[in-house]
């Protein structure tokens, strides 16, 4: 297999394995490293991305591109408009075109909740002892990994899938482009293309979907590696966001992990129903907005019952003639949440200055 070109580009070249030196590091151990008592503890947890787990990427269903093929009999550019830090952004995602040997057909795949599940897999696996690579010179970091090895994480997790399940989906990854663009022109415009893991590769002496042992390489997206060099990323109880069993409730997890970083009883936390809507696209598909909402509900109830809430208030903004135009949501934290908020900001800490005091060693 093969890595994939910049931008999604036809023509693809080989991608370059790590060498022993990629797999250690300041960045890396500092990546590793998570602020917990037992190994158990460190068993639970992961890593979350700030702008890169902010895009809204994942948002549109297998069966919603059934039936977009069936009415067009292809995947269009995807459009998705939302806001990162109060700036307005739009991304575009291009669907992987997956050619299917048994039955000689190609098929248009966006990345959905299937996809979200094994990119998330990876990146636990990236965060135990030396699976995880970072290339400095060519600003590139990834995983090592065999297919075993990802479908055991998966099934541990509640999600267990084929080898041609999981297979699929790394194809898709690949060969999926996605395009993120700032929109506020006032501010100066930017834009970045790639494939939601830039290079993929595996290598064996029988099919990749008959061997479970095959080494494989994942390269992953490029502000995963600026978050990895930067420290931009958070440790989070990834073990718990797992074991949700709807995407949308897996979403607000991983939001929360990285909004409310001071999470207290004190201090409630305030999200409505327009912004989960607009920065998630995971309501989009919905007719009727009460459709939408007693969704969001269930997703809120399903996060009190995980463990992250305590409890939840819901107020209703009503507009001309009573018509619903929005829903204020009022959160209270968990004991064990804001205790996890409370170990990630220490940890931040304790990144930083170990980053600072090793480049000034440096």
């Amino acid at each position: 297999m093969t890595a994939k070109g910049k931008g999604g580009a036809d023509k693809e070249k080989p991608l370059i394995p790590p060498t022993e030196a990629d797999f250690k590091g300041n960045q890396l151990d500092l990546f590793r490293s998570f602020l917990c008592n037992t190994d158990d503890e460190r068993g639970q947890l992961s890593n979350t991305f700030d702008l890169w787990d902010s895009v809204p990427r994942y948002a549109m269903s297998r069966q919603q591109m059934d039936k977009i093929r069936k009415e067009k009999g292809f995947l269009s550019l995807q459009h998705i408009a939302f806001q990162y830090r109060q700036r307005p952004f739009e991304v575009r995602i291009q669907a992987a075109r997956i050619y299917d040997e048994k039955t000689k057909t190609e098929t248009d795949y966006y990345p959905s909740a299937s996809e979200e599940l094994i990119e998330d897999a990876l990146r636990k696996i990236a965060a135990e002892q030396r699976n995880a690579f970072f290339d400095k010179p060519n600003y590139r970091s990834g995983v090592v990994f065999s297919l075993h090895m990802l479908r055991e994480e998966l099934k541990l997790r509640g999600h267990t899938r084929s080898y041609q399940q999981i297979v699929l989906s790394l194809n898709i990854l690949a060969r999926s482009t996605i395009e993120i663009r700032a929109t506020d022109g006032d501010k100066g415009e930017g834009f970045s293309v790639s494939g939601y893991f830039s290079g993929l590769s595996a290598v064996s002496k029988h099919k990749l979907t008959e061997d479970p042992e095959a080494k494989w390489i994942v390269q992953f997206h490029p502000l995963v590696t600026q978050a990895i060099d930067t420290l931009s990323y958070r440790q989070f109880n990834y073990a718990q966001m797992m074991s949700h069993s709807t995407q949308l409730a897996r979403w607000l997890h991983k939001q929360l992990s990285l909004k409310w970083i001071f999470a207290s009883f004190t201090s409630p936390f305030e999200m409505r129903y327009s912004t989960i809507k607009r920065d998630s696209a995971l309501l989009n598909s919905y007719g009727r907005e009460r459709d939408a909402i007693t969704s969001l509900d269930a997703a809120w109830d399903e996060l009190k019952k995980g463990g992250v809430l305590m409890k939840t208030e819901k107020s209703e903004v009503l507009g001309i003639r009573n018509k619903l135009e929005d829903v204020v949501y009022t959160l209270t934290p968990s004991i064990a949440f804001v205790a996890e908020m409370k170990a990630a900001n220490k940890r931040e800490s304790l990144a930083a200055k170990n980053s600072l005091s090793s480049g000034k060693q440096g």
